[in-house]
């Protein structure tokens, strides 16, 4: 056996199923003993699509997702999803090839000091310097980058290390024991929210990753309190119910922006700082904070906690229930907020302009996925717009990256969804920036079979950078943002997949309906009216919050 070989039966070992990458020199051994395992090893069109096929893989099952590379430009390819999967907290195991140990101390060719340039966008990472210490280092990048919060790690292996001859075994996989927090600060937490008038939930992607979605909606519930989450935390409660008042995390003034300059408690309930600043919503650091975490809270001027409950969701918010008996009544305002935010989501139910508002075409989405359908959100104007009106039922439905937020990722996110959960159906939803990034990867799609939609929302443009040019120097002064496209449905065609083009708002939902019939991967052209981003922008300028 070689290390290699010792290195796939310790990935074996931790439960992998896929290995996202491409194959290179540098990580001929390795390919080598793939052959020989139960790992599934998919071939991607590029090593940023690897990535981000790990990054929503892990995010959506907890579990790290793997990726590889060969040296030098597969590693710096390999880069960006590596450091999107650590700053959005999921958790990844990046592998890279390398050069032999025998010419790191003379100019090599392709050689980079890969541990150097990944420990800035990674938990953890080491080379392999000797074959008898890989389980060691196998082990521990999974239990790093699986324990909270998760994160990306990476593992370096020189090619003439991965040639030598190894004796070794896995390690046996710890069972890492539930943390739970303490009676003092449970009780302090308990205290302030039963003083509270008008407290607010705050909930964000770690009580996803905690699994704590039943308890924060039993919670809200039985202490009628609102609850508002951010981007990455939809779905923890249902949109549909009384007490949601949808997300939160646009750079500008909406309607529950009006929640949080009226309360005076604000419960943040595994809420990471990186999804959306507390400087936005208490920039005075004036509102009173309860923390509730697996972890402690991040240091912040506008965040600092009154009191910080540490140690597992669920548990901290059924102890803190049995503590509580607040019995005062939903804020009358934030339930008449509520009603707001959803008449303005209404109204474009039947709207029928074209090009199509993305506001229409979100809404018309909405109708067509079922509650545990998946989409996948790209980064750009029509990320800002998914957040806003995309609303979920359950948690893991919506992925948005608004951690590090790295276009590109909506197409190889899309086909990791696939592969976790193949009798969903799953949309990746992309502007035409995005797509043009990692478009490549929907032959990767094809090619193993996971078919799911992409809809296109094109405006010839980098329309979130046009929208903040035109909010920062005026409406009409943008520069450098405008692009010519392909003819997109040519280009689906062309690759064997099924093109579609809307041409009304009429088109879209029997279109959209079609093409997740399909059995292979399809792209829809969907041409929309970003005119609304200004109106919005001036309608947020406006906005008033009269209690």
């Amino acid at each position: 056996m070689n290390t290699a070989e010792l290195l796939v039966q310790c990935l074996e070992n931790e439960g992998v199923q896929y290995i996202f990458g491409l194959p290179g020199e540098e990580n001929l051994h390795v390919l080598e003993a793939l052959k020989h395992s139960s790992i599934k090893f998919i071939t991607t069109r590029h090593e940023q699509g690897a990535a981000f096929m790990a990054d929503v893989y892990g995010r959506l099952t907890g579990k790290a997702g793997v990726c590889l590379s060969t040296l030098g430009p597969g590693a710096t390819n390999l880069m960006t999803g590596v450091a999107d999967a650590n700053l959005d907290g999921a958790p990844l195991v990046a592998i890279t090839g390398q050069v032999g140990t025998d010419r790191m101390h003379i100019e090599s060719h392709q050689y980079l000091d890969l541990v150097a340039m990944f420990a800035p966008v990674t938990k953890w990472n080491k080379q392999i310097v000797r074959p008898s210490i890989t389980p060691e280092v196998v082990r521990k990048a999974f239990k790093r980058s699986q324990s909270e919060k998760p994160g990306a790690v990476h593992i370096d292996l020189p090619e003439n290390i991965a040639a030598m001859p190894v004796e070794g075994k896995p390690l046996r996989k710890d069972n890492s024991e539930k943390t739970y927090a303490s009676f003092a600060s449970i009780r302090a937490a308990a205290a302030a929210i039963c003083q509270a008038v008008n407290p607010l939930i705050l909930v964000g992607n770690g009580a996803i990753r905690a699994q704590a979605s039943d308890a924060v909606t039993q919670f809200a519930t039985l202490l009628n309190i609102p609850v508002a989450n951010t981007f990455m935390g939809k779905g923890v409660i249902p949109y549909t119910h009384q007490l949601a008042l949808w997300s939160v995390g646009l750079q500008q003034r909406d309607y529950i922006t009006c929640g949080f300059d009226n309360t005076d408690l604000v419960i943040a309930i595994g809420y990471d700082l990186i999804e959306f600043s507390p400087k936005k919503w208490n920039r005075n650091g004036e509102i009173p904070i309860v923390h509730i975490g697996v972890t402690p809270a991040e240091i912040d001027s506008s965040y600092i906690p009154n009191a910080e409950v540490v140690g597992d969701i669920s548990d901290s918010l059924y102890e803190i229930l049995k503590l509580a008996d607040r019995q005062g009544k939903p804020d009358p305002f934030a339930i008449s907020l509520r009603s707001e935010i959803r008449a303005d989501y209404e109204q474009y139910a039947h709207d029928d302009g074209f090009p199509i508002k993305p506001q229409k075409l979100i809404y018309d989405l909405r109708q067509v996925m079922g509650p545990d359908d998946i989409v996948i959100s790209d980064v750009g104007a029509h990320k800002m717009w998914m957040a806003r009106h995309y609303h979920c039922h359950s948690p893991n439905t919506c992925i948005i990256s608004n951690g590090f937020a790295a276009m590109g990722i909506a197409i190889p996110g899309a086909l990791a969804a696939k592969l976790v959960h193949p009798k969903r159906k799953v949309v990746a939803v992309t502007g035409d920036g995005g797509f043009m990034m990692n478009s490549q990867e929907l032959e990767t799609a094809l090619r193993v079979g996971t078919p799911f939609v992409t809809i296109i929302f094109n405006d010839g443009g980098y329309g979130l950078i046009e929208w903040k040019q035109e909010n920062h120097f005026g409406k009409g002064n943008s520069s450098f943002v405008h692009f010519s496209n392909p003819d997109f449905v040519k280009l689906a065609e062309s690759m064997g997949l099924k093109g579609y083009r809307v041409e009304s708002a009429l088109d879209l939902i029997p279109t959209l309906k079609e093409a997740l019939a399909q059995d292979v991967p399809a792209v829809i052209d969907c041409p929309v009216d970003y005119r609304e981003n200004h109106r919005f922008s001036q309608k947020a300028g406006e906005l008033s919050c009269a209690v």
